[in-house]
């Protein structure tokens, strides 16, 4: 195994899980409701076995591995162990959906099996079918979780006799992704940029690169400016050490008003996802009388490819703040998109090793925090990390079944124990928050001042969007778990 995925089982214990999640809710087809789902999949189950070694492999060590990690097939692999059948209590609510959730995300996965379990939920009130995934992280990153299911998908309604997600047929790229360290742990930047790195050792002219383009990234941390290092991130309560507790809330908003906000105010969508999380969090804090002076500061994991770059090389990870000193959620949104312009002109500025390299140091104090606990650290590197990962902008189906929302789960750290992610699925974007549930309180209400952030920008900038209530608010909700 290679190390940078073996570092995800050697800091694992009990208060920090390290497995990523999602979680789909599937619309019945006509005619049909969550019972007939049931006996899909109950029969894929029957029949179809995984069709890759990824779903069947186990870590192990030993004498005969050096004492190292590596993978073996699991000679008991059973794969009713991995997919379970889960009901809610009649009448299944939201509320309940994440109170299961958020039980099973806290709890660990068997290290003498394959890292991975399925858990097919029914008894919602509204007629969905929802699934729920977890894959560790030393076998797969957030995105490349997402991935494996998303292969199980089809974009064809009338598309019959799909194999179940489990079988659904593995290929290279999916378990490191080129956006791997949007949801969950950003591994992925260090098993980049540490490749980059060696391969840097052979060619002199890209070692030297590396000087200039670290020395220029402290620089800009020193002088509070834009990049993949911060030095000025507060202290908060979101920042101290985490329990095994885990709390889970989602919410879906209409794809359409974030874009408006944006073209209305000349930034990005990803900019406004970030103001959001900053207003939401202001408002969040100041509730709890923990509002610092200083804006806090975001880790963005980003795409930096260029036209035809290959995938999988150019990811990189960029501080942003957050703008929470600021009242004026139109101001804040400007500092949002000024400090990504600044960071990506930087960034954009280096060579591809220098920018790889670059993000490596910036997420280095991460690393740091985990091995200590977050003792070694007098400050936090940044205070949430913030994503976002653009989705099929065409409706997905199961057999039949549309797939109404994706919601990603992550992986709180020490020092980190907020995790904001978002997906987008045909016209909607889903935002997952996945906290320590000791340290971060109720999430709901955490909810609610997103969807106030996003309320308050539509008015400061006049726009105008026809929704309804149930579309404007999405659906959403919290609940603690642990395992």
């Amino acid at each position: 195994m290679p190390p940078t995925d073996s570092m995800f089982l050697l800091g694992e214990s009990r208060d920090h899980p390290m497995h990523v999640g999602g979680l789909l809710l599937l619309q019945p087809p006509d005619g049909q409701d969550a019972g007939d789902l049931r006996s899909m999949f109950a029969e894929a189950l029957a029949r179809d076995e995984p069709a890759g070694p990824l779903w069947r492999r186990r870590p192990t060590r030993s004498l005969f591995t050096l004492g190292q990690w590596a993978w073996e097939d699991d000679p008991r692999f059973s794969i009713d162990y991995h997919v379970r059948f889960n009901a809610l209590p009649s009448p299944g609510t939201m509320d309940d959906l994440w109170e299961l959730v958020s039980r099973l995300h806290a709890s660990l996965l068997d290290r003498t099996r394959p890292l991975w379990e399925m858990h097919l939920i029914e008894g919602l009130a509204d007629g969905r079918y929802a699934l729920y995934v977890k894959i560790h992280h030393a076998v797969a990153d957030g995105v490349g979780a997402m991935r494996l299911l998303r292969r199980a998908l089809s974009t064809d309604p009338e598309r019959t006799g799909m194999p179940a997600p489990w079988a659904a047929p593995e290929v290279q790229s999916t378990t490191r992704s080129a956006m791997g360290t949007a949801i969950g742990f950003p591994g992925a930047v260090v098993r980049a940029a540490t490749g980059a790195v060696n391969d840097a050792v052979h060619v002199v002219s890209e070692a030297a690169a590396l000087v200039p383009a670290v020395i220029g990234t402290v620089d800009r941390a020193l002088h509070n400016r834009g990049g993949s290092l911060s030095l000025s991130a507060p202290n908060t309560i979101l920042n101290r050490q985490i329990s095994g507790s885990r709390r889970f809330a989602a919410r879906s908003w209409p794809l359409e008003r974030l874009r408006m906000v944006a073209k209305a105010a000349d930034a990005t969508l990803n900019d406004v996802v970030l103001e959001l999380s900053g207003g939401a969090l202001r408002a969040f804090l100041a509730e709890h009388e923990a509002l610092p002076d200083d804006s806090l500061v975001a880790m963005v994991p980003v795409s930096l490819r260029q036209g035809k770059a290959p995938a999988g090389n150019e990811i990189g990870v960029l501080m942003c703040t957050l703008g929470t000193q600021c009242d004026d959620p139109v101001e804040r949104l400007a500092r949002v998109r000024g400090s990504m312009i600044e960071g990506k002109h930087a960034m954009n500025s280096m060579s591809r090793i220098g920018r790889l390299a670059t993000s490596a140091v910036g997420i280095a104090p991460l690393a740091v925090g985990v091995l200590t606990g977050n003792r070694a650290l007098p400050r936090p590197p940044f205070n949430v990390i913030v994503s976002n990962v653009p989705g099929p902008d065409t409706p997905l189906y199961w057999n039949g079944a549309r797939v109404d929302a994706v919601y990603p789960l992550s992986v709180p750290v020490d020092g980190q124990a907020l995790n904001i992610t978002c997906t987008s699925t045909d016209d909607e974007i889903a935002f997952g928050l996945t906290a320590c549930g000791r340290t971060v309180p109720d999430l709901t209400r955490l909810l609610d001042h997103f969807d106030d952030e996003l309320g308050a920008l539509e008015s400061a900038l006049g726009v105008r969007v026809e929704v309804d209530d149930d579309m404007s608010r999405g659906s959403g909700g919290s609940a603690a778990g642990r395992g």
